[in-house]
């Protein structure tokens, strides 16, 4: 019998080892990588949504108007003279007929004496004629005197008459004169800068400075047709043909520049009578409280007023609309939580939402945060239902 004698060698082993070990390692980086594919899949992106709404909304005009004073009474003298004195603080209240400055009243004090004595002298005059007509009449009646002479004493009492009521005319003249040396306000207001100072020589032409009603003070206001036409229409629904009578019912709100919401209401007073050609719009004029002086002539603030009702209207949060190269979007998501862009027509914007005229329809769900992220259809997560209602009236 033979024996076959087999070596063995080492290489060989160690080629196996290899071989063996590069398959375990094969199949658990096979496994790993699947492993982490499935850990790798995102979860759907977390968004807030909110519900689009439909009701009847209240439509708001809003407007820049320009305050002014419901008096604006331009202070000038009525006689010549020089300022010696000027009697009140600019910018305080004053009343009408306060003197708020004085000229210079001796030459005007003088015409006054000289009137008053040549008023003296005719009525003197006049009593003598009539103490002549007088005597004369028994005389004439006797045929001790003519009656030309009693004629002519007749006839130079009622001319001395007519002096006396001339002198009195000049006397009230020259009074009137001395009393306009006093310059009174006209009305109740605010005085404004003194134009002039004291020292200075002033005519009937010279502005002296203005006083301005300023409780209550009015607010002008520039309107399109359409809306003179919309706030037409809420008076004719009133009773009413006339914006005017029917002002007391459209309340407006003035808002200062700073952002601040006047507290008190205002009223139409004014509506102008035409449309302007160049503009397309009609000069409006509301007055508003002013008791506190806040309100000033010259100041700006927004004026804003119900001007018509859109029936049956879509709302959502102004958030949920992007704008994107001049067109709105709006991204829905559907009942299987996949997101939509679609186009929407805005209308006007009422509080903190938009008017919606086109695009979706009400009950849908429209994304308020996270829309920035959503690219093309895509699963997500709404987290919050949020009312559409703030807003508006």
């Amino acid at each position: 019998m033979r024996f076959f004698a087999f070596s063995f060698h080492p290489s060989v082993y160690a080629v196996q080892r290899a071989t063996s070990l590069f398959l375990a390692s094969g199949l658990l980086f096979a496994a790993g990588c699947k492993k982490s594919s499935v850990a790798g899949v995102p979860p759907p992106l977390e968004v807030g949504v909110a519900t689009a709404e439909q009701r009847d909304v209240p439509i708001d005009g809003e407007w820049v108007g320009n305050l002014d004073g419901f008096v604006n009474a331009q202070i000038q003298p009525q006689v010549s003279g020089y300022l010696i004195r000027q009697d009140y603080r600019e910018g305080q209240q004053v009343h009408k007929g306060q003197v708020l400055f004085e000229i210079d009243e001796r030459s005007f004090q003088a015409a006054v004496d000289q009137a008053q004595g040549q008023l003296a002298q005719a009525r003197a005059q006049l009593e003598l004629s009539r103490i002549n007509v007088r005597r004369d009449q028994p005389l004439v009646a006797a045929h001790a005197l003519a009656q030309s002479q009693l004629d002519n004493d007749t006839q130079q009492a009622a001319q001395y008459a007519a002096m006396v009521q001339t002198d009195e005319a000049s006397v009230r003249s020259a009074q009137l004169n001395l009393g306009w040396t006093k310059v009174r306000s006209l009305v109740d207001g605010v005085a404004g800068k003194a134009v002039m100072q004291v020292g200075n020589l002033v005519s009937t032409t010279t502005a002296l400075t203005t006083v301005s009603q300023v409780n209550p003070i009015k607010a002008y206001f520039a309107i399109s047709e359409q809306e003179y036409l919309n706030l037409s229409d809420s008076a004719k629904r009133r009773g009413v043909t006339d914006l005017l009578r029917v002002g007391s019912k459209i309340p407006l709100e003035l808002t200062l520049s700073n952002g601040q919401v006047y507290a008190q209401k205002g009223t139409i007073v004014f509506v102008d009578r035409g449309v302007d050609n160049t503009t397309g719009t009609i000069m409006v004029a509301g007055s508003f409280p002013n008791s506190s002086g806040l309100l000033r002539p010259g100041q700006y603030a927004k004026v804003r007023a119900l001007t018509s009702v859109q029936k049956d209207a879509i709302l959502v949060p102004q958030r949920a609309v992007m704008d994107q190269q001049g067109q709105h979007l709006v991204v829905v998501v559907g009942p299987n939580n996949m997101t939509a862009t679609r186009p929407v027509t805005v209308g006007n914007q009422v509080g903190s939402n938009w008017i919606i005229t086109s695009g979706i329809r009400a009950g849908d769900r429209v994304v308020t945060e996270g829309n920035d992220k959503i690219r093309g259809p895509m699963p997500v997560r709404p987290t919050t239902e949020q009312a559409t209602s703030q807003g508006g009236r």
